[in-house]
């Protein structure tokens, strides 16, 4: 078995391949080789060609066909099933001719391979070879006598799926008709093969020894055995009578061998039951062969009676009846009474050994079939024989399984009724059956309970039924009287054991519930006993019950555990009815029998009070109710114990027996307190009612009992039993109906809802059990119609309601103590059960009632969420009852809904519900109105809509009563022009939570019609546009409010939550008509609804297509309303130019007015301005004349009308529509300045800047006005145009210059800006001192463009301004007075939560840093001989500001870890925070890099000792994001360098707002960058000495983003700079990041080469030497460390740090001597020169060199002579 590519022996060319060698032994042998096979004869070696080597062959067989076929022969299993799979898919697809080719070689293969060992294989034969049928069909015949012995042994294979699939092949050769015939054409031959297999064959003949293993040979051989045995019987079972004869000598042949019967006896379960099956058959189709072998059957079939294996017993039994009747003489060959009599017995004695089912109903026909001399005497057979069978009874076995119990009961009562009838007159035996087997048997049952079956009783009843019926049919028969006989016997002695069960005192209540279940059966009439026996399993029936009786459903194996004890079945119909059908010969000893065992019982009750024998008495009186049976249980003694009764009920008393026994005992029963489950005391009193004559007594009787007797869980049991069957019923309707109840009922709820219960009531259960009553009479139904009258019922729901409706006016304690909980039981049961007619008017009050406290907020109703929930469960078990009401309109049942949705309307617009309210309230809604979907109305929902829907005069309310607020940024921002006050209604404190009606009512008819849309509902009216209209009017009234207040925001995200957007309602309906009404209401009232068309534009909800055709006439906006003015100025955002220039074209004649009203007028030069600026606003209009133009008539109106210009006035006088069109005029002269591109006149700047002045003027003027909308707009239009300008100035260059009038630069130096920055400086102080500047408060809108203003202030203005003094105690600072007071003020405004003012202060202070340095520097000198290290700190006002940050910063981001990254709510409290205390830093940095080195020396080492910078780097790690990149840089093209923070400059606009949340990282990276830059020692330092962990963050973020641009840097400022060095020359190599500097004086030349690490500045800066002539190497080497400790200790550039190491060599060359401490002539770290000598040695040395020393060496001597310094 070589592999294929494996070296092969010379000169052999091809793999070794058998088919190939097959080939050539057919050519030189001239013979075909084929496979050997097992076949079906000896003489037949029947082979299957190999390859193509006869021509006969190879036009037979199909090459494809041949492969296949070899496969078959091989050994794997997997090989021979796939083969086979694919045999007979080939026979499926190929040609009939080509498959008939296979035919000669296929009964080989199929007779070996239908044996297979595997399972699977025969299956897949099976289904191949019908394949094959199914294309060869008839062409089949020649072969199928070699086929059919195995055919036939497959259908019958022990592998089900096999054999069903030889079946189907068969069926498919032959239909049922044929099939016989073909059984018979084929006979020889298959008792030839099954004959050879039984008696020939063994393990080792059938299957190769040498390969097969032992195992799988004996399995083969037996299925082969046992299929043999099958097919037998089948071959028998098919053939026809007169092919029988044919076959005898060959069956004669198999029984005369000793093999064939020792099958009987094989160990293996499979082959005796095919054995005996074989049996059965041969006895049925050729009984004489087997009478031949009479001995051998007998003995081989009766002797194995006893074979307990569940595969054999069934073919066992039917083989010995077959034999019994087959073989008269059998008996005669086998031993009976020792043999087989004994093994019957210890079988039956076992209870069939689990097989009772199967060996016990073929009992009577094997005793029917002994004869007489086998079972004499037949006293003692017939004794033993049934003795066993009750033995057999008790065994564990039988009595845990239902189905054998059964069989043995119905085994025992057929044979002992087959033994009566062939003995009746043989009084011996008669009374053995009866005394000594059917009593005991009863016996033994009634102490058993899990004997008692139902079935076992009936079949008692059976028997008794069939003799008495006997007797009835026969009466001349002589066996008659000895019937009577046996029957009188029957009922002493059943009497007896009765009795001697009920007359214990201690009855056993499995006996006591067995007597009565006997009882009951015998009562039955016999149809009925027919009837019962198709019963199955433990269901039980009601015989004349329409309902289940849920009570004779209850288990009863144990005590107390059924409240009915004995009660098992219904009781029947009429009592008498039964009896009518009773034959005499039983109903008068059951009656005695009942009689007797009612007085015991009585007796019992009376004298011990035994419940066991109440209970039994109760189930007596339910079966055998009468008369006289309760004139039995009164006795003989005449008690009068009726007193105070009316006449009627003691003449009822009188006169009838039974209500006697109700008041005289059962009453008293009834009453007994620790009666806790006598519910079956109530049957008694059923059983009394059913005596009474008529209804009339009987509502006498049960009204009485109600007023006085009859205690409230008495009733409840009533009821319970009236409502659990239909007879009962009927016996109380009148009483049900009647007054006395009804009253009764009405004022126990009364009592129930007050909890005004009577003493009685002294538990949780007593009063449990009253609402469950009245829970009962509300919802129990019969026949379409209440228990009760309906006036009694809407009675009770009328006080449920009023207790319901106080429920929001209890705590929640109380609620939960309370009666809620249970009213809810009661109405969800009342709702859930209601049928046919509408709910009463009090229901739906109710109904309603429990809606509203779902629907409103737990705290206004004070309920737990357990109630809630059981109330919504409640509410919509009535709602779903009122939409599946069938046959009524809408008109009818709508008073709830018509209620419920008046409420829903009250609610949402009383303005009182907050989020949380308005959620619970959305919820109810959402279902409800999912209930009122389910109704077959669809029109229910739109009306119900429709019903909440507001009229168009209370939307208006709605909306008006909105505050006013939403104003402020459209007006800020431009959107939106006026010029009325109308601010006057704003947020009132108390309604800080509460959301105004507008926002509750759009919200809840949006939910409404959201639920509606998702079910397609159309509505009517065009509900949809106007609901969906008012939705956009509350969201965006929400999105335009400044500092949304949290509860608005709240409102927002509910929505989002629920799906009420916009573009869910819009996908989900037909909106067409919404932007047409949206137009009309923006053109008819403008404001909000102007904004409306704007943001649905923006957010491309609606087309531009669709927008425009709503403004395609100009014209038709004009005369200019306020809302057409507010339309358009929302349109001009995304109108084309064409469309702006005709609405400017519509504005320019109405501009020129002269009269001062036309001017201010919204028809007028007020709304046309307004227009054009908002056209104005995009820059899309570039038109110089028409703006020069505009100028011209803004001057005419000045020449005209100067008092409408607010020139230095007070604006408290002014209206609001001159403050609206100066407004405009400022506004249009911003746009102008923007604009304009052409060259302005001399005349048209002096308008503008003058006319700016004078308005800032006014506006400082009036500050305290500030709180007026008008005037605070009016403010930041003033600074915004003085900003405008100021922007103007500050952007000219020389180039731009020249367009401009001559003075018009200095005039604006000297005077106007001046005049500005004199005014807004000041007036920043002062806005600044109110308590609330929050940027995003209208009252500090002006902040913004005058901060943006002040950040122009030139610096010689803001240093010669003169701010009022301001100084510190204590504050050590060189800066002149006017200097400090200045950064006094100026510096704590940092700390401001107002970020236009904390960006102004900075920019303003930034351009003072430089100038501060100088003087300190002149100061220098006081800090240069000090013994300790020297430092001193920068400017006094922002250390003091930056110590306070800290503070605020460590409370911010103190807890958070180092490298962990904090997120900033932009213009959060925290943001000015960081953001004042990163702008500080600025400006300490900016100060340090405008200082000297020698003071950068001193400035550093304060910080060092304040550890401020550390703080700072710390906080830098928190607030730097981990990717500093630009978001847009995704887009850029990859080979391009990404922008990161780091290298793209900040830029702090005050105005920006988009970019805030990039604020402070780009900031804090801003921050990084210059400390990295100008104080690299020092972070150097912190890195160095910081924790592992901050040590690997810091160094991998610097390298990553920073080190690369700082080198950058540093490389081209060595490149570029100016500064020349005298000797030294210094050039950069950008690629290597290197500076080499190289100096020479006279002859020395020095090389040194600065090579700049890769986490630069954080890593050590290398110092390598180049070229070095005139040297020496110790002066050298002292040379390079002081270059290094320079570079590396000094907060300076490369270039300072050079120039420091000349400075310092120059100095030795000079003959300055070196510090002998540091070998420095110029110090390190504060650039001093060595002054300190010792008046020993007279070395000198640094201060610093020398103080560090004496710490260190905590000496103070010189460091060289060892002398005493001083």
């Amino acid at each position: 078995m070589g592999g294929k590519n494996k070296q092969r022996t010379k000169g052999n060319l091809r793999p070794s391949n058998s088919g190939r060698a097959a080939e050539l032994l057919a050519k030189e042998q001239g013979t075909v080789p084929g496979f050997i096979g097992f076949g079906t004869f000896q003489s037949d070696l029947g082979y299957v060609p190999a390859v193509q080597g006869a021509e006969e062959i190879d036009c037979l067989v199909d090459s494809d066909f041949r492969m296949v076929l070899r496969k078959l022969s091989k050994k794997d299993v997997t090989t021979k099933l796939k083969a086979m799979q694919e045999f007979g898919t080939m026979c499926t697809e190929r040609d009939t001719e080509i498959v008939k080719g296979v035919l000669p070689y296929w009964p080989r293969i199929f007779c070996k391979i239908s044996l297979d060992h595997d399972r699977r294989v025969r299956e897949a034969t099976q289904q191949a070879f019908e394949k094959l049928i199914l294309k060869v069909k008839k062409h089949l015949a020649p072969y199928l006598k070699s086929l059919m012995g195995y055919w036939l042994m497959a259908q019958c294979d022990t592998y089900t799926p096999a054999a069903s699939a030889a079946k189907d092949a068969f069926e498919a050769a032959f239909p049922p008709s044929k099939q016989p015939e073909a059984i018979a054409f084929c006979k020889d031959e298959i008792t030839s093969v099954l004959q050879d297999h039984l008696i020939k064959e063994t393990p080792d003949t059938l299957s190769d020894p040498q390969t097969v293993p032992e195992e799988e040979r004996e399995a083969k051989f037996l299925r082969v055995v046992t299929c043999s045995l099958l097919a037998l019987k089948k071959l028998l079972c098919l053939l026809p009578d007169n092919e029988l004869d044919s076959l005898e000598e060959k069956f004669k042949s198999l029984l005369s061998q000793n093999k064939f019967w020792k099958y009987g006896k094989h160990n293996i379960p499979q082959i005796r039951s095919a054995y005996f099956e074989l049996v059965s058959a041969l006895c049925q189709r050729i009984p004489q062969l087997m009478k031949n072998e009479a001995s051998k059957v007998s003995s081989s079939v009766l002797l194995s009676i006893d074979d307990s294996d569940p595969v054999v017993c069934p073919a066992l039994w039917e083989a010995v009846l077959y034999t019994l009747t087959t073989i008269e003489d059998c008996w005669l060959h086998v031993n009976a009474k020792k043999s087989v009599f004994p093994k019957l017995s210890a079988v039956v004695r076992e209870g069939g050994r689990g097989l009772a089912t199967v060996i016990y109903p073929y009992l009577l026909p094997f005793i029917s079939k002994l004869p007489q001399s086998i079972t004499d005497p037949k006293l003692d057979f017939f004794k033993s024989f049934l003795t066993a069978l009750i033995a057999g009874l008790s065994t564990e076995r039988i009595k845990t399984s239902l189905s054998e119990c059964s069989a043995v009961i119905s085994a025992f009562f057929e044979c002992l009724r087959f033994i009566m009838q062939q003995n009746l007159g043989e009084e011996e035996i008669e009374e053995m059956l009866i005394n000594d087997q059917l009593i005991p048997f009863i016996d033994a049952v009634l102490k058993d309970p899990r004997l008692q079956d139902e079935q076992l009783f009936d079949h008692l009843a059976e028997t008794l039924s069939s003799w008495e019926a006997k007797i009835d049919i026969e009466r001349d028969d002589k066996t008659v009287p000895n019937l009577e006989k046996v029957l009188l016997n029957f009922w002493e002695r059943l009497s007896e054991i009765c009795v001697e069960k009920i007359n214990e005192p201690e009855a056993d209540i499995k006996s006591v519930l067995g007597v009565s279940s006997l009882l009951q059966a015998l009562q039955k009439p016999k149809s009925s006993l027919k009837s019962n026996k198709k019963k199955v399993g433990k269901v039980r029936f009601a015989d004349e019950m329409p309902e289940s009786n849920k009570e004779n459903g209850k288990c009863v194996s144990s005590e107390g555990e059924n409240s009915e004890g004995s009660e098992l079945m219904a009781e029947p119909a009429l009592p008498h009815s039964c009896s009518d059908l009773m034959s005499p010969l039983r109903k008068k000893p059951l009656e005695d029998l009942v009689c007797q065992l009612a007085e015991m019982s009585i007796n019992y009750v009376n004298e011990q009070k035994s419940v066991h024998h109440l209970r039994f008495l109760s189930t007596l009186l339910n079966s055998f109710s009468s008369t006289q049976l309760f004139k039995v249980l009164l006795g003989d003694k005449k008690q009068n114990t009726i007193k105070s009764k009316p006449l009627e009920i003691a003449k009822l008393v009188q006169k009838n027996p039974a209500v006697q026994f109700v008041y005289q005992k059962l009453i008293g029963w009834l009453n007994e307190d620790q009666r806790k489950d006598a519910d079956f005391l109530v049957d008694i009193l059923y059983s009394a009612l059913r005596c009474c004559d008529d209804n009339t007594e009987r509502k006498a009787v049960l009204d009485d009992l109600i007023e006085v007797d009859l205690k409230w869980n008495s009733v409840l049991w009533v009821i319970e039993k009236a409502c659990s069957s239909a007879d009962k019923h009927a016996l109380v309707v009148p009483w049900l109906k009647g007054e006395v109840f009804g009253e009764k009922l009405v004022t126990l709820a009364d009592h129930l809802c007050n909890k005004d219960l009577e003493s009685t009531v002294s538990s949780d259960s007593q009063f449990s059990e009253r609402w469950t009553l009245l829970s009962l009479v509300l919802s129990q139904h019969v026949k379409d119609d209440y228990l009760i009258g309906e006036v009694y019922v809407e009675r009770i729901l009328v006080k449920l309601h009023e207790t319901v409706s106080k429920a929001n006016k209890l705590s929640e304690a109380e609620n939960n103590d309370s009666s809620v909980s249970f009213i809810c039981d009661v109405a969800y049961n009342y709702f859930s059960s209601a049928k046919g007619s509408l709910l009463m008017p009090s229901s739906e009050d109710l109904l309603l009632t429990l809606f509203q406290l779902c629907a409103q907020s737990k705290e206004k109703t004070h309920l737990s969420d357990f109630l809630i929930c059981k109330l919504k469960n409640t509410w919509l078990s009535g709602v779903n009852f009122l939409v599946h009401q069938t046959g009524s309109t809408t008109d009818q049942r709508s008073t709830f809904l018509r209620s419920s949705a008046l409420w829903l309307k009250n609610q949402v617009q009383s303005s009182s519900l907050d989020v949380k309210s308005l959620q619970g309230l959305l919820s109810a809604v959402d279902d409800l109105l999912n209930k009122l979907l389910e109704s077959e109305d669809t029109y229910l929902l739109g009306t119900y809509i429709g019903s909440v829907m507001p009229h168009s005069s209370e939307w208006e309310k709605m909306r008006q009563s909105l505050p006013m607020q939403w104003l402020h940024r459209p007006l800020l921002e431009g959107r939106l022009s006026l010029n009325y006050e109308c601010f006057k209604t704003g947020f009132k404190e108390q309604d800080t939570k509460k959301l105004p009606s507008h926002l509750c009512t759009s919200a809840l008819l949006s939910k409404m019609i959201l639920v509606a849309l998702k079910k397609e509902i159309v509505l009517e009216n065009n509900e949809l546009e106007q609901i969906i209209a008012e939705l956009l009017y509350s969201l965006q009234w929400c999105e335009e409010l400044d500092n949304t207040p949290t509860f608005l925001t709240g409102f927002c995200e509910m929505l989002q939550k629920m799906n009420i957007t916009y573009d869910n309602l819009r996908g989900l309906g037909n909106t067409s008509g919404l932007l047409q009404l949206l137009f009309n209401r923006s053109r008819e009232r403008g404001t909000l609804w102007s904004l409306i068309i704007a943001k649905l534009i923006l957010s491309q909800s609606v087309s531009s297509d669709e927008v425009k055709w709503h403004y395609r006439r100009k014209e038709s906006f004009f005369p200019l309303t306020e809302g057409n003015m507010h339309t358009i100025q929302s349109l001009c955002p995304f109108l084309s130019k064409e469309d702006k220039k005709e609405f400017i074209a519509q504005c320019i004649p109405a501009l020129l007015v002269w009269t001062k009203e036309d001017v201010c007028s919204i028809n007028g030069g007020f709304g046309h301005l307004a227009i054009l600026n908002s056209c104005l606003q995009n820059r899309s209009i570039d038109d110089g004349e028409l703006l020069h133009g505009i100028i011209k008539i803004l001057i005419c109106w000045k020449k005209e009308h100067e008092d409408i210009f607010l020139f230095s006035c007070n604006l408290s006088e002014v209206s609001p529509e001159i403050l609206g069109v100066n407004i405009e005029i400022i506004r249009f002269l911003s746009l102008f300045m923007k604009q304009c591109s052409s060259p302005l006149a001399d005349s048209e700047w002096d308008f503008i800047m003058c006319s700016m002045l004078a308005w800032l003027e006014t506006t400082n003027e009036n500050q305290t006005l500030y709180s007026v909308p008008l005037v605070q707009l009016f403010a930041c239009v003033s600074c915004n145009l003085a900003c405008e300008l100021s922007a103007f100035f500050d952007s000219t260059t020389l180039d731009t210059i020249g367009d401009l009038p001559v003075n018009l630069i200095s005039e604006w130096k000297e005077f106007f800006s001046q005049g500005i920055h004199s005014m807004l400086l000041p007036l920043l102080v002062t806005v600044t001192g109110n308590k609330d500047i929050s940027e995003t408060s209208f009252q500090n809108a002006m902040l913004k463009p005058m901060c943006e203003t002040l950040t122009y202030i030139p610096k010689d203005q803001l240093l010669s301004y003169k701010l009022p003094a301001r100084l510190v105690a204590d504050q050590k600072t060189n800066l002149p007075e006017h200097l400090q007071t200045l950064l006094n003020t100026l510096a704590p405004l940092l700390l401001l939560r107002a970020r236009p003012v904390q960006i102004a202060v900075y920019h303003m202070l930034y351009k003072l840093m430089p100038e501060l340095p100088q003087y300190d520097q002149d100061n220098l000198k006081s800090y240069g001989d000090e013994e300790e290290e020297p430092a001193l700190s920068p400017p006094a006002a922002l250390m003091s500001l930056l110590s306070t940050q800290e503070d605020l910063l460590e409370n911010v981001l103190g807890c958070i870890p180092v490298g962990q990254i904090a997120t900033i709510k932009p213009l959060s409290e925290d943001f000015c925070y960081v953001l004042g205390y990163l702008l500080t830093w600025k400006l300490i940095l900016t100060f340090f890099k405008a200082s000297s080195s020698q003071l950068r020396a001193l400035y550093s080492m304060y910080l060092r000792k304040t550890k401020s910078l550390n703080k700072l780097l710390y906080h830098l790690f928190r607030l730097m994001p981990e990717n500093p990149t630009y978001s847009e840089t995704a887009v850029e093209l990859s080979n391009k360098e990404p922008k990161t923070f780091f290298t793209e400059e900040l830029h702090l606009g005050i105005r920006e707002t988009t970019t805030l949340p990039y604020h402070i990282p780009h900031l804090a990276c801003s921050v990084y960058h210059m400390t990295l830059k100008d104080l690299p020692a020092m972070v150097r330092l912190w890195w160095n000495s910081s924790e592992k962990r901050v040590f690997n963050i810091v160094d991998r973020f610097t390298s990553k983003y920073v080190s690369n641009v700082l080198s950058f840097q540093e490389i081209s400022s060595v490149q570029t700079s100016t500064q020349l060095f005298n000797g030294m020359t210094v050039k950069a190599r950008a690629a290597t990041r290197e500076v080499m500097a190289t100096y020479s004086i006279e002859d020395i030349v020095i090389e040194l080469i600065i090579q700049l690490p890769s986490n630069y500045p954080l890593g050590s800066i290398t110092v390598e030497s180049g070229k070095r002539v005139g040297v020496a190497v110790q002066q050298w080497r002292n040379w390079m460390l002081q270059l290094s400790t320079y570079l590396t200790h000094q907060n300076g550039s490369i270039m300072e740090g050079l120039a420091l190491w000349k400075n310092n060599v120059d100095k030795r060359f000079e003959g300055v001597e070196d510090c002998m401490i540091c070998f420095s002539v110029i110090h390190g770290f504060n650039y001093s020169l060595p002054k300190k000598a010792c008046r020993t040695c007279k070395k000198k040395f640094h201060s610093a060199c020398l103080y560090k020393w004496f710490t260190s060496s905590n000496k103070s001597t010189c460091p060289l002579c060892r002398e005493t310094f001083f």
